[in-house]
């Protein structure tokens, strides 16, 4: 697993071994950078359920401003900072190991992309999107990724599916303010 482009483009990111990990392809990454690609430049990143902490280092590498990693365990924690100081990003991250919700819950800064890449068909994602809603910027894009087909709420608060795209077996369902909010 590689950054793709811009500062840090060509660096090699360490992954998590095991069953649960699932690191997203490079072709999904490639595509949800394509999604954004005039969006990234000088805006703060959430990258929830960090893992490796990919997203947020792309975005990172791509001219964000500032990211913040959230992960549960310590091992992916670990990674995500380890990735970040040999891509030289650290000095423009936080790494916070916590729950996603309970962060969500606590957090009083608006970011203006989430990445949200939780486990597979738990539900997760489905209990998160609420919470991040109240986290992110009006103009600002939710970034889901999950098993193409998994049933994936229409509107989360003033947010409403702007796109759904397939990647085989992966979807990716991006979220934007509604229309009828933004007038």
């Amino acid at each position: 697993m590689r950054v793709i482009t811009g500062t840090a483009r060509g660096r090699v990111l360490k992954t998590l071994e095991g069953d649960d990990v699932r690191p997203t392809t490079d072709r999904v990454k490639e595509a949800i950078f394509s999604i954004i690609q005039f969006e990234i430049e000088g805006r703060r990143v959430l990258d929830l359920f960090a893992g490796s902490g990919q997203l947020g280092i792309e975005a990172l590498s791509r001219g964000a401003a500032f990211a913040t990693f959230t992960d549960m365990s310590a091992e992916s924690v670990d990674t995500v900072k380890k990735n970040l100081i040999s891509t030289k990003l650290d000095r423009q991250s936080e790494v916070i190991r916590t729950e996603a919700v309970a962060f969500l819950k606590s957090n009083r800064k608006k970011f203006d992309i989430i990445f949200m890449d939780p486990p597979y068909s738990k539900g997760i994602l489905q209990n998160t999107l609420p919470y991040a809603v109240q986290n992110v910027n009006d103009g600002g894009v939710i970034i889901c990724e999950h098993p193409y087909g998994e049933e994936m709420p229409q509107t989360v608060g003033h947010f409403s599916v702007y796109r759904d795209y397939k990647y085989g077996k992966i979807g990716i369902t991006v979220y934007r303010i509604s229309e009828e909010e933004s007038r």
